[in-house]
């Protein structure tokens, strides 16, 4: 028997106004004549994404949600090179403290974040490097301003091909000597759809301690000939061994066979059933994200939809027994 917790992306379809990404773009920022009155904006744009992703947890919580990624974009223009001494955490320090005041009082509840595609660790290019790791730092200030411990609280993609994937597998082991440790305890990896895939990334995983967060809908992607999951399995498992969170992976469908890569609006529950029936019983407890352009409608219909199968027990809103 395994139990399966249902999460889903940043954003409500739900909850009216509550975006945890409104932005203020460069261009926007150099036309406030005004510097100081400037960065007021910017922080009242910040304290709104917060007081958001708050609303946000407890819609998920009178649904009985407990897992939840929420939103890189909270702060915007967060470490631009023209704000260098702005310290955008300050501002942000009575919202945060409320989050991790409500996230104590809902300890079942798991948060993570995934940073933007820019975030990339095995490239040569010292200043993206140097920027990736001022990113990394802005979200574990955020979850230590949330009172949560960062661990495993980031997912990443393994970065660029560069033309030469082993070399740029090796780049990445070689740079992860340069990441400060406590970033790197921050850290899950996860294959992707074009370039790395499942055994590429098991592969920087193992050798270098980092849990595996298993996206099934890439694997369908992009995956070497003759490969299925299934046999990899239990190596996914193992990488979370020292973690103290559940094994977490991504969900998604494809929108078509045309577009195979791009996200549908739902997930299709025979294919969701299909995997759920082959892992079930190897863990005792998997936190799923769910990627879809309908967001928690979409966490909704495949509850609604898995009620209705036999061998599903349903506890809370978006968690279920598989037996």
């Amino acid at each position: 028997m395994t139990l399966v917790r249902l999460g889903y992306v940043a954003m409500s379809m739900n909850v009216k106004n509550s975006s945890p990404s409104q932005m203020m773009t460069y261009a926007q920022f150099s036309k406030l004549r005004d510097r100081e009155a400037a960065i007021s904006k910017l922080e009242r744009i910040a304290v709104s994404n917060a007081s958001n992703c708050l609303r946000l947890l407890r819609h998920n919580e009178a649904h009985g949600i407990d897992f939840f990624r929420l939103s890189s974009k909270l702060i915007p223009m967060a470490n631009h090179p023209d704000l260098p001494d702005w310290n955008y955490i300050k501002p942000l320090k009575g919202i945060l403290s409320e989050i991790g005041t409500y996230l104590d009082k809902h300890p079942d509840m798991r948060i993570d974040f995934h940073p933007d595609h820019f975030v990339v660790l095995n490239t040569k290019n010292t200043d993206a490097f140097q920027v990736s790791l001022k990113t990394l730092q802005m979200h574990k200030a955020l979850l230590k301003g949330m009172g949560i411990k960062p661990e495993h609280r980031c997912v990443l993609h393994v970065g660029g091909g560069y033309n030469d994937k082993e070399q740029a597998l090796e780049q990445f082991i070689h740079n992860w000597g340069l990441v400060p440790v406590s970033l790197q305890r921050l850290i899950m990896l996860e294959n992707d759809d074009t370039t790395f895939t499942l055994k590429d990334t098991l592969y920087l995983c193992e050798k270098l301690g980092i849990p595996l967060v298993f996206d099934y809908h890439h694997h369908l992607a992009n995956f070497e000939d003759g490969t299925n999951w299934e046999e990899e399995w239990i190596r996914v498992i193992e990488t979370w061994g020292d973690s103290p969170l559940p094994l977490k992976m991504h969900i998604s469908s494809p929108r078509s066979q045309k577009e195979f890569r791009a996200h549908a609006d739902f997930i299709e529950i025979k294919s969701f059933m299909e995997f759920i029936n082959q892992i079930k019983g190897t863990v005792p407890q998997i936190d799923i994200m769910i990627e879809a352009k309908q967001k928690d409608n979409a966490l909704f219909a495949l509850m609604e939809g898995l009620r209705k199968d036999p061998g599903i027990e349903t506890v809370g809103g978006a968690s279920f027994l598989i037996k």
